[in-house]
């Protein structure tokens, strides 16, 4: 059978990838009154007293909320709320296997805005961490800056800044193989969306000067009247040669090609044209921007994809994790560009330098070292 035959087997099966598990046995009257009524009433009377005392009588702590809106799903697109339900309790699946904590899958009847803001809100007494997935942009944008300004627990974008943390770690190590440092790259970055957009702040954040980003219509410059609020921000830190056109111009001369859109965008010429030891990182999935094998023949030195059958996988389970690990064990309420560059040093860090190649600058997904290191 194919893959996708025996993924909708399994789904089948077990109908679904996730329950809840209670922590305490009821098994008798006793244990009834003091999981429940009337002894649960002495927990409730100390958090009323005091509301920090949630995270001591309640899994509060432990909990994240993976909440998405159906919008942009995986490679699917828009595909609503109860479309969305199996990737969420997928991720709910990871939180649980890779770093103990427990997920719940929220999957919003609504793509407005202000709507999603008021939800979340409102359910977020009974969560430790939000972790927002598979939201279009540039609403995903807004939707994230709100919730981080206005509740007390870490707001993370998973599409935005896992992708972008992951990429970064396999960056950094790539950097050691061929030699070269952030301040002197040129970097392109094709495609705007949620992810290109926070790997381009991500890298202007370490000190990587000259980035270029390219939406469908070519290079994103201040002199575009055609740019809405998010673009026209990265607008402002980007593209410091005010270069003009489309992939071809932004990416000769690059060290560094990052694709975040679609199949087949960058040419073996456009490799071409790069920096001698050149890094491709062709993140579109299922098929990427280029396939490693061309790129290598035009003469690119490391490439990395964002799928499994290939060396050098960016896979956001080696970043969201550890990520909400790290700050629920030191109860952070929020997540900072700091901590996403720590999160990315610690996944470099897994890979000794000795054992760095141009097949292996990113830990396998099952490396069981990374959680508590980026937890760290």
């Amino acid at each position: 059978m194919d893959l996708y035959t025996r993924a909708l087997e399994l789904h089948a099966r077990f109908r679904g990838k996730i329950r809840t598990e209670a922590k305490v046995t009821v098994d008798s009257t006793d244990a009834l009154s003091l999981a429940y009524s009337p002894g649960v009433a002495a927990p409730c009377r100390s958090i009323a007293e005091n509301r920090e005392e949630v995270y001591r009588y309640t899994n509060k702590g432990n909990s994240v909320a993976v909440v998405t809106d159906g919008s942009a799903v995986l490679g699917l697109g828009n595909i609503g709320a109860e479309a969305s339900l199996p990737v969420m309790e997928g991720k709910v699946l990871l939180f649980h296997e890779f770093a103990d904590i427990d997920g719940y899958p929220i999957c919003l009847d609504t793509q407005d805005t202000e709507a999603i803001v008021s939800h979340v809100k409102a359910i977020a007494p009974s969560f430790g961490g939000i972790n927002l997935e598979d939201i279009s942009a540039p609403r995903c944008f807004e939707i994230e800056e709100r919730l981080r300004q206005e509740l007390d627990i870490p707001v993370f974008h998973d599409d935005q800044h896992g992708t972008a943390v992951v990429m970064f770690a396999g960056l950094l190590n790539g950097l050691k193989i061929v030699r070269k440092s952030l301040p002197q790259l040129r970097v392109t970055i094709l495609g705007a969306g949620a992810a290109g957009v926070a790997i381009a702040k991500l890298l202007k954040a370490a000190d990587c000067e000259d980035v270029t980003l390219l939406d469908r219509q070519g290079i994103i410059g201040e002199y575009r009247d055609d740019l809405n609020g998010s673009k026209l921000e990265i607008a402002r830190m980007t593209n410091p040669r005010r270069l003009r056109g489309g992939l071809a111009e932004a990416v000769s001369g690059s060290d560094v090609f990052i694709g975040v859109s679609a199949a087949n965008q960058l040419t073996p010429e456009m490799v071409a044209s790069m920096h001698a030891d050149s890094m491709v990182f062709a993140l579109a999935n299922p098929e990427p921007e280029i396939h490693p094998e061309e790129a290598k023949r035009a003469g690119c030195r490391i490439t990395a994809t964002g799928r499994s059958d290939f060396s050098n996988q960016v896979n956001n389970v080696l970043g969201f994790p550890g990520i909400f690990r790290g700050a629920f064990d030191v109860r952070a309420s929020d997540i900072t560009h700091g901590m996403k560059l720590a999160a990315a040093e610690a996944i470099a860090s897994i890979i000794p330098e000795d054992e760095l190649r141009d097949d292996y600058i990113i830990p396998l997904p099952f490396d069981r070292r990374v959680v508590p290191a980026v937890a760290a």
